[in-house]
């Protein structure tokens, strides 16, 4: 049962979930693809062992007072025991690797199409003490968001188009921070000085919650932002609107600098804990 019960798991599933996400993003399905398999092959490992030691106690429980034959050595089963996790492990490996690949390649930075002609959207994403700034540098829309504020009380909304590439480039503006969705599978930390730049590809519309998960301040824990994936039509007409109700970038039209001023009038929700 131990060995049979993942592969018949697998038999009706290529890819058994083990209660996980599989992702709403292709990047994420890849995770999705390599954890999925990591568990079965873990699980076929595992049982193999458990029947292995359940073999070796009845088979060789004690029957008499006698001394059982003694010997030191078994070239067989030590080429065996020593070959066969080497070989396991370098499956995984190698899989984690072409998974890892896959997840972060990203299409050439200022591409406007992707290799089947699909546009590229580009958002510069800006994490600061404590929300979000998303920027679309060709498309001229800015949106700024801190901790509960925006919709559903979940901190500002990115939106990107669903089935196309949306290439991030991910800042911070003064500490470590952590953007993670928790539907994508995906995280990336926002370090300072440094700029990380990855792509999504959103495969299903839907509001998406991610958090801020690296520590950062009094307000980390309400540091909320939401991706709301809709369809390229839906997604340029929220363009169109955004910049008839001016929210625009700043005049330098560069989003890296473009973000709220500690000054900022933004003020923490209501149920922000107080120092």
């Amino acid at each position: 049962m131990a060995v049979g019960a993942p592969l018949l798991l697998a038999g009706c599933n290529a890819y058994p979930s083990y209660f996980a996400s599989s992702g709403a993003t292709t990047q994420g399905h890849d995770t999705f693809k390599l954890w999925s398999g990591m568990m079965t092959t873990g699980l076929i490992i595992g049982g193999i062992v458990v029947l292995l030691i359940l073999w070796a106690v009845f088979r060789y429980r004690r029957k008499s007072d006698a001394m059982p034959r003694q010997f030191h050595e078994h070239v067989g089963i030590e080429l065996l025991y020593t070959i066969v996790p080497i070989i396991i492990v370098a499956f995984l490996f190698v899989f984690t690797v072409l998974t890892e690949n896959e997840v972060d390649a990203t299409v050439p930075l200022a591409a406007t199409t992707t290799a089947s002609g699909k546009p590229v959207v580009d958002i510069t994403v800006t994490a600061f003490q404590w929300g979000w700034r998303f920027d679309y540098p060709h498309l001229d829309v800015g949106v700024v968001g801190e901790l509960k504020n925006g919709p559903d009380h979940h901190g500002p909304q990115m939106v990107v188009p669903v089935g196309e590439t949306v290439q991030i480039t991910l800042l911070s503006a003064d500490v470590v921070h952590g953007f993670y969705v928790r539907d994508f599978d995906f995280s990336r930390y926002a370090l300072p000085g440094v700029t990380n730049i990855f792509d999504l590809h959103v495969k299903h519309a839907g509001t998406y919650f991610g958090q801020c998960t690296q520590f950062c301040g009094l307000y980390h824990s309400e540091m909320f932002f939401s991706v709301k994936a809709e369809s390229p039509a839906a997604f340029h007409s929220w363009v169109a609107t955004e910049v008839r109700d001016g929210h625009v970038l700043g005049p330098t039209g560069n989003p890296a600098t473009n973000i709220p001023p500690k000054s900022s009038p933004l003020q923490p929700s209501n149920n922000a804990p107080k120092s």
